[in-house]
């Protein structure tokens, strides 16, 4: 069965991720260590033990989650023998996870560029006042209108009916008036730190340019889905689709739909919360996509991995 394996982004985060991972698997628990000693913050502690308010700082937060994506793929690739995928994908930060998957480079060179991402998001949300509005019921073209009339930008193309604006946060109470105006079922203010995916994350992407550039990369063993691009991204576009990535849109849809296009019959969601299996039912219900965010699922959905 062609499958591809997906990996979540930032807000999937959860306290507790990732310790039964470790206590199970010596490998991961040296992952962690690894984490912990090379970017010398407690990552480890945060991960299983909180508080949670640390762990939802982007600096935390990417690192965590990516750490915790390549251990899940640790777990599968010990316990299934044979388990092998035919294409990645990830939601924005999920994109280096699936890099790292797919052999783009090492773990060690993702956890230092995700661990610079994060902290430079972190420096230019402080530096600014962004928010952002989820719009239910929009589609692409109401949606582009709508962030021009507000000055905001279109950040996330999740699934049909499911995009984010994100912008100063002066300008969200007109991404809601302009929605309703043009008859959109709903806007919805999100609960987070700042305007990710947006002109207000420049300076972020302008600070990882030279990480990125002095990481060593390889072409990856598989395709990978690239989300400024909506589609596989050649070897040679690598760095520049991770950089464009920081303020660009992230086209997920157009990623799912393009895995779809290439013969993907199931997808595996490695990291927490099931956020996109719920993305990849509203894209295509037809498609089955397993969750396994924790040992216990993974347990539970061992014998249909073994099916692969």
């Amino acid at each position: 069965m062609k499958q591809a394996v997906l990996f979540a982004g930032q807000g999937a985060q959860t306290v507790g991720m990732g310790r039964d991972l470790a206590e199970a698997l010596p490998a991961v628990a040296a992952m962690f260590t690894q984490a912990d000693e090379t970017l010398g913050i407690p990552l480890s502690r945060v991960c299983f033990e909180g508080p949670e308010e640390e762990l939802t700082k982007t600096s935390f937060c990417q690192p965590a989650l990516y750490v915790h994506g390549f251990a899940l793929l640790q777990l599968c690739r010990e316990r299934v023998p044979g388990f092998a995928f035919d294409a990645a994908a990830g939601l924005s930060l999920g994109e280096f996870t699936a890099h790292a998957a797919a052999g783009t480079f090492s773990f060690e060179t993702g956890l230092r560029l995700v661990y610079e991402r994060g902290r430079l998001m972190q420096e230019a949300v402080e530096a600014t006042e962004g928010g952002m509005v989820a719009l239910i019921g929009a589609n692409e073209e109401q949606a582009v209108a709508i962030a021009q009339e507000a000055d905001v930008d279109a950040a996330n193309f999740n699934a049909p009916g499911q995009i984010v604006l994100s912008g100063a946060a002066a300008n969200m109470p007109k991404v809601v008036a302009a929605a309703k105006a043009a008859g959109i079922k709903r806007a919805i203010p999100l609960k987070v730190a700042g305007a990710y995916h947006s002109r207000l994350m420049q300076s972020a992407q302008d600070g990882l340019v030279p990480f990125l550039d002095g990481a060593e990369m390889a072409a990856p063993n598989v395709p990978v889905m690239a989300n400024v691009l909506g589609g596989p991204v050649a070897a040679d576009g690598i760095r520049d689709a991770l950089k464009r990535q920081v303020t660009g849109s992230v086209r997920w849809e157009a990623c799912i739909r393009a895995l779809l296009d290439q013969g993907t019959e199931r997808f595996v969601e490695l990291g927490p919360g099931g956020q996109l299996a719920g993305m990849i039912k509203r894209i295509d219900a037809g498609v089955p996509c397993l969750s396994i965010g924790t040992l216990a699922e993974f347990e539970e959905k061992k014998h249909e991995l073994s099916g692969s």
